[in-house]
């Protein structure tokens, strides 16, 4: 009976042992429970906060940049690219076949009109002929000498070209959806590669009456003006990319591009009142272009729209404006 006594000892120790573990287990399952199903009890308790929260629940404010909606002018374009011509280029031909003896001037030459370019000798085997000159019908520039000294010609041969460059042309091609838009008197940017940075006016000084029907194009020429008129430094052959206005609305509410979300097929801006609390508006838009878009109902001029932050914002929020 004696030698039972420690083994009731050891068993009632292991047993306490069991007990304790057990009880321990048991309250770290509640505590996990707890902060599980309250998260934000224990981000409450945390020493500092995160995210956009305040104690409460409240939202912080959120920082955001404002615009007014003010009246102005907004022109929509359309970029192509074209290229820089002579107004007048005329091939100068013969009035009789034969050789060329002699040639008077060479390419970027100055020639005036009734000038003798050339001296064609028309005699044939058996026949003796006098020397007969090749007059430029027009004054101009020598932009290219297809035929040379020495060569036989017809009468259907170009001598050489000769170009008015005191005028130029600028000859590009609208898309057949922009077509109603070209118009004479339209004005329009133009950017050439020779002079990166710098900007030429022009006005659209010709328009075609019909579309080629193979690129569905209209072909319109344009003329510089003001100042780009007589800039010596341009010239014909130049690439030029053209900025075309094809429309323009004035005295019309306009806000930054940038204020405008698209969402489930619909547009909204978030406007900003006396309280520094956002709403959600949805707008309908205008005219637009690189950096503005007209409004044209949801909102009113004057009306504080948020340009930037909008993104992080929610109907009613709190904001904060910065400059």
């Amino acid at each position: 009976m004696k030698k039972n006594i420690p083994n009731a000892i050891v068993t009632a120790v292991i047993a306490g042992l069991i007990l304790i573990f057990t009880c321990l287990c048991a309250h770290a399952m509640i505590q996990r429970g707890q902060s599980t199903a309250n998260p934000q009890a224990v981000q409450a308790s945390a020493p500092t906060q995160q995210g956009n929260q305040r104690p409460g629940g409240q939202r912080n404010a959120t920082v955001v940049r404002v615009t007014p909606v003010e009246r102005d002018t907004i022109e929509n374009s359309i970029v192509i690219n074209g290229d820089v011509l002579a107004v007048n280029q005329v091939s100068i031909f013969p009035h009789a076949a034969g050789r060329i003896t002699r040639t008077y001037y060479q390419v970027g030459d100055r020639i005036n009109q009734g000038a003798a370019v050339a001296m064609i000798d028309p005699s044939r085997p058996g026949q003796v002929y006098s020397e007969s000159p090749v007059v430029s019908t027009i004054g101009g520039t020598v932009l290219s000498t297809p035929v040379h000294r020495g060569d036989t010609v017809s009468t259907q041969t170009a001598i050489v070209v000769v170009g008015d460059l005191s005028t130029l042309l600028i000859e590009t091609f609208v898309p057949e959806r922009f077509s109603n838009a070209a118009q004479r008197g339209l004005g329009a940017l133009v950017f050439l590669e020779a002079f990166p940075g710098e900007t030429f006016q022009a006005v659209v000084e010709e328009v075609s009456p019909v579309l080629d029907p193979a690129s569905r194009t209209l072909r319109i020429r344009l003329r510089f003006s003001g100042r780009n008129s007589t800039d010596s430094r341009i010239k014909a052959g130049m690439f030029a990319t053209i900025s075309l206005v094809t429309n323009t609305r004035r005295n019309v509410p306009v806000i930054p591009r940038t204020s405008v979300i698209n969402t489930y097929d619909s547009w909204i801006v978030f406007v900003v009142n006396d309280q520094n609390i956002s709403s959600r508006c949805e707008v309908s838009l205008g005219l637009e272009n690189e950096n503005f878009v007209e409004v044209l109902s949801g909102i009113e001029v004057g009306d504080m729209v948020v340009s930037q932050g909008q993104n992080f914002l929610s109907d009613g929020d709190l904001v904060r404006i910065v400059e």
